[in-house]
């Protein structure tokens, strides 16, 4: 049975989340700072070692919206589920629906299943296009605003319990709102089972059935091409460890086993050496895990690389990274911090973002190649 994740997975998110609240975290709005996206890995220049390979990749996704199944059965009302928090909700209604978590990926399976025009506000997460008109109901990236979304007058609210305060979901439930708090697991092998308990949820769930279908088909293609260039050798492969940093705030902490970041690392073929070592979730960083990891590459979210002043101020405020071959490499993979880990629909296009950034560096993009 898979672990919850820690509540200090969702603290230290929510921090990082919290510097992207002011902006609204409004949605890119071109591709031109991803142009390799839709060329297949195996054609893009590759890395000769991809363990001695040196510098900074941000890994990047399209900036399309998403798109929805083909599937449009009408929903089929009323549905009664019982939540993950045990509590029996009854659905009458799916024409107002708000999607709130701590990474976007509710909203983003929402849309994939074709009611995203039904979709009244969102997280300061969900930041894809298509959402940029939506109000924001959340402060500081990971609190509820019980006004915000009373005036918005959800039929539903799908959430979990990576967003709150609890008080605030009992409060629009006494103003007869109905909440379902969905499971708050979050890895690649668990987006399945988010997408069938939204879909069961809001009465749709052919529609649940298809978008599971053709996302685990995309899973699928995404890993049958990475395996033709990762290294066949465990030895040959890349020693990765994901690294949260937020610099004004002097936090540092180590994703490890179950934590979610496993999972991505596994996906394009890496080791994860924070789980090697017996790193459990996520905890805050030592010096002495890091060295005693010797990753040779860092996975970083962009604005956690950016607080430290990109990869020169990483080392500098963290000695012990250079004690390390991706320190000495200056190898760090970022990726925005609303998608790295929001695994949903768009798993495919994270697995292949990373690893693009990871096999053809060369094909991603950095603020500051050279920091």
């Amino acid at each position: 049975m898979r672990r919850r994740p820690s509540l200090l997975l969702v603290a230290v998110v929510a921090l990082g989340l919290t510097a992207c609240a002011g902006a609204q975290a409004s949605p890119r709005s071109a591709d031109e700072h991803c142009p390799h996206a839709a060329e297949p890995l195996i054609s893009l220049t590759l890395v000769d070692d991809v363990r001695a390979a040196t510098g900074r990749s941000t890994a990047c996704l399209p900036t399309h919206a998403i798109a929805a199944v083909d599937d449009t059965t009408p929903p089929e009302l009323p549905v009664t589920v019982t939540d993950a928090e045990g509590r029996s909700v009854e659905i009458t209604d799916v024409s107002r629906i708000l999607p709130v978590d701590i990474s976007g990926s509710i909203a983003s399976t929402v849309f994939a299943l074709g009611l995203g025009d039904k979709v009244v506000g969102r997280d300061v997460a969900t930041a894809f296009d298509g959402t940029e008109h939506l109000p924001v109901v959340t402060r500081a990236g990971h609190t509820l605003n019980a006004e915000a979304i009373l005036e918005l007058a959800p039929t539903v609210m799908l959430t979990d319990t990576t967003i709150g305060p609890k008080e605030v979901r009992q409060q629009l439930r006494d103003a007869g709102v109905a909440v379902v708090v969905l499971s708050d697991e979050r890895r690649l092998d668990t987006a399945d089972d988010l997408i069938r308990e939204i879909a069961t949820a809001l009465g749709v769930p052919s529609r649940g059935a298809a978008l599971i279908a053709q996302l685990d088909a995309d899973i699928a293609a995404a890993q049958a091409e990475i395996a033709q260039v990762a290294p066949e050798a465990e030895g040959d492969r890349a020693r990765l460890l994901f690294l949260y940093a937020r610099g004004a705030a002097n936090v540092y902490y180590i994703f490890g086993h179950d934590s979610g970041a496993d999972s991505l690392i596994e996906a394009v073929g890496g080791i994860d050496v924070a789980s090697e070592i017996g790193w459990e979730g996520t905890k805050p960083m030592t010096a002495e895990a890091l060295v005693a990891a010797q990753p040779d590459v860092l996975v970083m979210m962009t604005d956690g690389l950016e607080s430290v002043g990109g990869v020169e101020g990483l080392i500098a405020r963290v000695p012990a990274v250079a004690q390390t071959p991706a320190g000495r490499n200056g190898r760090v993979i970022d990726m925005d911090d609303t998608e790295i880990l929001s695994f949903g629909p768009r798993s495919a296009e994270i697995i292949r973002a990373m690893a693009r950034a990871l096999y053809a560096p060369a094909s991603s993009t950095a603020d500051d190649p050279a920091s």
